[in-house]
């Protein structure tokens, strides 16, 4: 099972509006049970996001770094991390 440092659990905290229409979490603790429970993942760089979701059938085809940046379920860490979270 992947750990979630401090970083993830924050930004997804932060950011979740932007995937959810209600808050999934209110603290770190259930921010980390909630994206152990649908298998968040955590990637080094846009690139790899972009082969995660070709991955998981996707259509990614023609969209921009900054598009797939911009996708609901993509999370940007601060450091260049993404985190994706499938909702």
């Amino acid at each position: 099972m992947y750990e979630y440092d401090e970083d993830c659990l924050k930004t997804f905290l932060k950011n979740q509006a932007q995937l959810f229409d209600e808050p999934v979490a209110e603290t770190l603790e259930e921010a980390e049970a909630f994206l152990e429970d649908c298998m968040a993942v955590v990637v080094d760089s846009i690139e790899e996001v972009r082969e995660f979701l070709e991955e998981e059938g996707m259509d990614v085809d023609g969209m921009s770094e900054g598009e797939l940046e911009e996708a609901s379920e993509v999370f940007s860490i601060p450091g260049g991390r993404y985190l994706i979270v499938e909702g």
